[in-house]
């Protein structure tokens, strides 16, 4: 049996990623590390409200066997570019040097379509920063995925990202062959295949494109 660790379980992916991991029954412990509790109580639960600028403090509790990053904002929502790479890079990196130090064996990251460390691109160059240093970090098992436009009942309003899922869906016939990597995906199908990926003893560095998730 496993314990799993989500970092970014009140986002999207991390709400479907919780309920998936906690009807599993290959996880026996899920614990979740946030900012404010969320309104879910389960005997498999265990939730930990933390400051994520002082995630060193909590290094004892940060014990596992696999943890799921889901963190993520925007700049628009963040309120600046320093303070959208701090959720987007530093909360992430610092999390997983902390689980290494504590040997959890698999990181499974939710990245993005296009993350690139050399792209001119502000949200792509920082999603590929945080690939890199994770990956650098030599888990067992460490696998991040590249999701395209995510479907799913966000809470907080995105008019542009509302719009786009529209023409997406829309559009959806269109999107075969190599352009099924830009076809918008659900975060249901994110999270199952994040938890495919983390119980199928697989070792090494794995990038897992939006195509291969579809």
């Amino acid at each position: 049996m496993k314990t799993a660790i989500i970092i970014g379980a009140s986002g999207l992916t991390g709400q479907s990623l919780l309920n998936q991991l906690l009807k599993d029954e290959q996880f026996d412990a899920v614990v979740i590390f946030l900012r404010k509790e969320v309104n879910i109580t389960h005997k498999k639960l265990t939730q930990h409200c933390i400051d994520f600028n002082q995630l060193g403090a909590y290094k004892d509790l940060i014990k596992g066997d696999v943890v799921f990053c889901c963190l993520g904002t925007t700049t628009k929502t963040a309120g600046s570019q320093e303070a959208f790479k701090k959720v987007d890079y530093t909360y992430p990196t610092e999390f997983a040097k902390i689980a290494k130090q504590n040997n959890v064996s698999t990181f499974c990251l939710q990245s993005s379509l296009g993350a690139d460390s050399k792209s001119n691109n502000f949200y792509l160059k920082v999603k590929g920063e945080t690939e890199d240093l994770i990956r650098q970090l030599n888990f067992v098992s460490f696998a991040t995925f590249r999701p395209s436009m995510l479907l799913g009942n966000r809470t907080e309003f995105r008019l542009g990202e509302n719009i786009g899922k529209i023409v997406m869906q829309g559009l959806s016939f269109m999107f075969i062959g190599k352009l099924k990597r830009y076809k918008a995906i659900h975060v249901n199908q994110v999270a199952s295949a994040m938890i495919k990926h983390s119980t199928a003893n697989k070792t090494g560095n794995m990038t897992i494109e939006n195509e291969e998730m579809l």
